[in-house]
């Protein structure tokens, strides 16, 4: 499993980010185009999130940003798994 970190060390890939207004260099192995587009993607939860709780701290809001995120991995993982499973069935059983 891949993974990034926010670092001031020049070791691995830098690719500097903008989230919520903040600068962020993150460092590791997946290309420029892959982290500008995860980061564009937190940005834009953040702002969608901010917009229906406008009172919320940034902390809080980026708490919030990450549980709505993992709420949609996990969705995708498990519908991952249950297709997987589904296509392994078919094969054993000839279904289409």
């Amino acid at each position: 499993m891949g993974g990034f970190s926010v670092s001031k060390r020049s070791e691995k890939q830098r690719v500097t980010v903008s989230i919520y207004g903040q600068q962020y260099t993150v460092v590791g192995q997946e290309s420029p185009s892959h982290v500008r587009e995860v980061a564009q993607t937190v940005d834009q939860k953040m702002r969608e999130i901010r917009k229906r709780n406008p009172y919320l701290d940034t902390t809080r809001l980026a708490v919030l940003t990450a549980v709505n995120i993992v709420d949609d991995y996990i969705k995708v993982v498990k519908e991952n798994e249950e297709l997987k499973e589904k296509v392994k069935q078919q094969r054993t059983t000839g279904d289409e």
